[in-house]
């Protein structure tokens, strides 16, 4: 049976499609304090916070009859194109006998390779090569879709009438899914949510604080690694934007060979880093300055401890602060952040931005 790492919401459209394709698999647990302390007790120490969550959701998915994991992967300056070597060296050494299925692009490991590890995934699947194709486009749009409306609850949240109800659409579209059995019911529950944001009731005229979401896409896309920080955000009635995406992540990877990826973070970019550092270092500094222009009020950069794409960021982005008065906050995660000092920083840095933007609207 199938396993895969949790990244945020996408497992409920990839059970969904698993579902339609009959393919066999398990979903891990939503990830815990269980999940890792799994992860720490069996990685190293000096890997990151992804990475131990991940060994985590293996453990927990071996342990109801995981035998195969599926993940993505990656090349370039980054730990995580090792992660698939480190992670079964790592669990042969438990003892367990499993299968990796590393989805990586056509583009570096060649399309007939990408075609056998397709085929290795959906084997066992007695649907026609057409029909799997066309479920799992429809999935790529269904995420994408879901992305869309948790983007637009985000922004609105700091302009809505009736507090908590851009929170509260996003639990209900995602509660809806989970009982969804089909993609096709998928997607009609995702058109209904959608509508439904759009007709909630908005005062454009509120000036809320903007806050753009910066860093390594796990910890930005998965809300345990964060302590679930755009809720937290939304209770604090801010509007928010998050810089990158499961479907940004699949549109740059085919697009990159092209260089058509991400154009206006590349240009964006060029000021202070004109060149790709691994991991998502570039899209960091090209997402802050692009927040500047769309007069955002600060930042907050999220990434793991030992995270070196990040850490080079880190520095740019103080110097992007000072060079354009601009608040950018780093919160640096691993298992032994503490989640009181992490509500600590996000209000004093919300009460930074609150004060900024009424000496600005007040000029007192």
């Amino acid at each position: 049976m199938i396993t895969f790492p949790h990244l945020g919401n996408t497992y409920i459209l990839t059970k969904i499609l698993l579902d339609e394709l009959g393919i066999k698999h398990v979903i891990p647990p939503l990830n815990s304090n269980e999940t890792l302390e799994i992860g720490t007790l069996y990685s190293p120490e000096e890997m990151c916070l992804p990475f131990k969550i991940m060994v985590g959701n293996y453990i927990q998915s071996i342990k109801n009859g995981a035998d195969t994991i599926v993940l993505v992967g990656s090349n370039g300056p980054c730990r995580f194109g090792e992660f698939c070597e480190l992670q079964k060296n790592l669990l042969t050494n438990l003892e367990y006998n499993l299968d990796f299925i590393v989805l990586e692009s056509p583009q570096v490991i060649g399309k007939e390779e990408f075609k056998n590890r397709l085929y290795k995934l959906s084997g066992s699947s007695n649907r026609s090569s057409s029909k799997k194709w066309k479920l799992l486009g429809k999935t790529i749009m269904a995420i994408r879709f879901l992305e869309e409306i948790e983007e637009k609850n985000l922004e609105r949240c700091g302009y809505e009438i009736n507090k908590g109800e851009h929170k509260k659409i996003l639990y209900q579209c995602k509660s809806a899914l989970n009982n969804t059995h089909n993609i096709d019911d998928a997607l009609k529950v995702l058109k209904y949510y959608n509508n439904k944001t759009e007709k909630t009731p908005v005062d454009r005229k509120k000036k809320p604080i903007k806050i753009v979401i910066l860093g390594e896409i796990y910890t930005i896309i998965e809300p345990f690694s964060n302590f679930h920080l755009t809720d937290k955000l939304m209770d604090y009635g801010v509007s928010i934007k998050k810089g990158l995406s499961v479907s940004w992540w699949l549109a740059d990877a085919f697009l990159r060979p092209l260089r058509l990826n991400s154009i206006n973070i590349r240009k964006a970019s060029m000021e202070y880093l004109p060149h790709y550092i691994g991991g998502h270092g570039r899209e960091c500094i090209g997402e802050a300055l692009l927040a500047i222009k769309e007069s955002f009020d600060g930042a907050i950069q999220l990434f793991p401890m030992g995270c070196m794409p990040e850490i080079v960021a880190k520095v740019i982005l103080q110097r992007i602060s000072k060079d354009k008065d601009f608040p950018i906050m780093t919160l640096i995660l691993d298992e032994m952040t503490g989640e009181a000092g992490f509500n600590t920083r996000i209000e004093a840095f919300l009460d930074l931005l609150e004060r900024r933007q009424e000496y600005v609207l007040f000029g007192s």
